[in-house]
C-alpha cells in the first residue's frame, strides 16, 4: 500500500517505492534484505539495497524519524562525521490497513566497522585505546558545534580506519540537541561522564563474553575522560607568553593543525604594561589536513590519511625539486605518477578490502618495513607484489560492514555464518 506513504527527502529515489513498506520490518522478505552483521538495539533494523548502495532501514515513530531526519541534516551541514540521511517514510499501512511504524533510511558508511566487529575473538588494549581517542575527539568535534549527544557510547558510533587509528562517525543521534549558542560545561560533562560509564558497561559485557584480553574496562573508560580533556584544553584555553616569545604564537599555531583543526582567527592581546601576550585563538571544525588534501589533488579522505599523504607529497615534491611555489604542479604529479599507479595496481577482486587512501598508506608502511629489514630501497613493483600477497589478500573486505545500534540481533554472533577472522582487523 503505497497510496498513503508520506516520504521526505533531499533527493527522492523513485526505488524507494519498491520496498516492502506494507510489511513490519521483521517480517521483509529476504529478497528485500542485504545480509550483514547485526548487534543489539532496541530498535528494528533491516539493511536493502537502493540504486546500487546499501541503505539502513529503522522502525521508530514518525516524530523521533522527522527529528532525526534534520538532526542528521544539520550535523551533515556542519561537517561532523555522521551517517548521511536519506528518507523519511511515514504514513506505513499494512495490507489489512493496520498502521505500521515509520521508518528512517540512512546511507550505509562504506569501510566503516562496529565496535563489535573488532571483538569477535578478542580486543587488544592498544585497539581499545585508539578507538576511546578516536570517540573523544568525534565528542570534542560534536561539542564545538553545540551538539549535545545524550547517548554517547560505542554502540552509537562507527568507526573507519586511518592510517593507523581510526576515525569515529556519529550513527544514531535520536537523543541529540543542537544548541547554536552552544554548551554549558555541565552539559559537555554530562556527556563525557554518559560516555564513560556506557564504555565501560560495552567492555565489561565483552569480558563476560570472553572477548577482551588484559584490558581494564574502567582504564578504558577513563580514558576518554583524559584524552576529551586534553584535546579541548588544545582548543580552547587561553595561553599567556612573553612579548620576547611570540614565536610561541606560530608554534601554537601548527600544534592545533597537528591536531587536525583550522584557525580562523586569534584574539591577541598585551597584558602587563606590553611586556607578555595573551592568545586565544578561534578554531573552526577538524579537517585542516582534509581541506588541504583535496584542494591539491582532489581526494578525499580520513584526517590522519590526509596528513600521511601529503607527508608522502611534500616528500615527492623535494624529490622532484620542485618548490614550494610549485606545490599544486607537484600535487599533480605525485597524484599521476605516486598515488593512482599503486592504486591501479590492486587487483580488481582485493578493491573492497580497504578504502585506496588506507591501501596506500599500508603499501608506504610496507615499503618502509621492507627497507628496514634489507637494509636497503625497495623498488615499488617489489613493495607492491610483497604487499598484495602477503598482506592484502589476507584481509577481510570491509566495504560492506555496518553496524550500528539500530540493529536487533537476529541470531548469536557465534552462529553467524560465515565466521570471518577479525583479529586480523586490529
Amino acid at each position: 500500500m503505497t497510496d498513503s506513504l508520506r516520504i521526505t527527502a533531499a533527493e527522492f529515489d523513485p526505488q524507494l517505492l519498491t520496498l516492502p513498506w506494507s510489511t513490519r520490518l521483521e517480517d521483509w522478505p529476504s529478497r528485500a534484505i542485504v545480509k550483514l552483521p547485526k548487534g543489539i538495539s532496541r530498535h528494528i533494523v533491516r539493511f536493502s539495497e537502493l540504486s546500487g548502495h546499501v541503505v539502513a532501514v529503522k522502525e521508530t515513530t514518525a516524530a523521533m524519524a522527522q527529528r532525526e531526519y534534520e538532526m542528521l541534516g544539520a550535523l551533515a551541514r556542519l561537517d561532523v562525521p555522521c551517517v548521511r540521511r536519506v528518507a523519511v517514510v511515514a504514513g506505513r499501512a499494512a495490507d489489512d490497513g493496520a498502521p505500521l511504524p515509520a521508518a528512517l533510511v540512512t546511507a550505509h558508511l562504506s569501510f566503516s566497522m562496529p565496535y563489535r566487529a573488532l571483538f569477535t575473538h578478542a580486543l587488544r588494549p592498544d585497539t581499545a585505546t585508539r578507538l576511546v581517542d578516536a570517540l573523544a575527539l568525534l565528542l570534542v568535534r560534536l561539542h564545538n558545534v553545540g551538539f549535545y549527544w545524550g547517548d554517547v557510547s560505542l554502540s552509537n558510533t562507527l568507526f573507519r580506519r586511518d592510517a593507523g587509528a581510526f576515525a569515529a562517525y556519529l550513527v544514531d543521534a535520536e537523543t541529540g540537541e543542537l544548541h547554536e549558542a552552544g554548551l554549558t560545561d555541565g552539559q559537555r560533562a554530562h556527556d563525557l561522564d554518559l560516555a564513560r560509564t556506557n564504555i565501560a558497561g560495552e567492555i565489561l559485557d565483552l569480558a563476560a563474553s570472553g572477548r577482551v584480553e588484559g584490558v581494564d574496562p574502567v582504564a578504558v573508560a577513563d580514558g576518554i575522560v583524559s584524552a576529551y580533556h586534553a584535546l579541548w584544553s588544545a582548543l580552547h584555553d587561553q595561553q599567556t607568553v612573553s612579548a620576547s616569545e611570540a614565536w610561541r604564537i606560530t608554534e601554537r599555531v601548527r600544534d592545533l593543525n597537528a591536531l587536525g583543526f583550522d584557525i580562523d582567527e586569534m584574539a591577541i592581546e598585551t597584558v602587563e604594561g606590553g611586556t607578555r601576550v595573551s592568545i586565544q585563538p578561534k578554531v573552526v571544525d577538524a579537517g585542516h589536513h582534509q581541506r588541504r588534501l583535496i584542494r591539491l589533488t582532489g581526494l578525499d579522505v580520513e584526517e590522519n590519511q590526509a596528513r600521511r599523504l601529503l607527508n608522502d607529497l611534500d616528500e615527492f615534491r623535494v624529490r622532484a625539486r620542485r618548490s614550494e611555489e610549485e606545490e599544486e604542479l607537484a600535487a599533480h604529479e605525485w597524484l599521476t605518477q605516486a598515488f593512482e599507479p599503486v592504486v591501479r595496481a590492486i587487483p580488481f577482486e582485493l578493491r573492497s578490502k580497504l578504502e585506496p587512501a588506507e591501501v596506500y598508506h599500508q603499501v608506504l608502511e610496507h615499503r618502509w618495513f621492507l627497507q628496514e629489514a634489507r637494509g636497503a630501497s625497495v623498488p615499488v613493483a617489489e613493495v607492491l607484489t610483497s604487499y598484495i600477497r602477503d598482506v592484502l589478500r589476507h584481509r577481510r573486505d570491509e566495504a560492506t560492514i555496518m553496524g550500528p545500534l539500530t540493529e536487533t540481533l537476529t541470531a548469536p554472533l557465534e552462529t553467524l555464518s560465515p565466521e570471518p577472522d577479525w583479529r586480523d582487523l586490529v
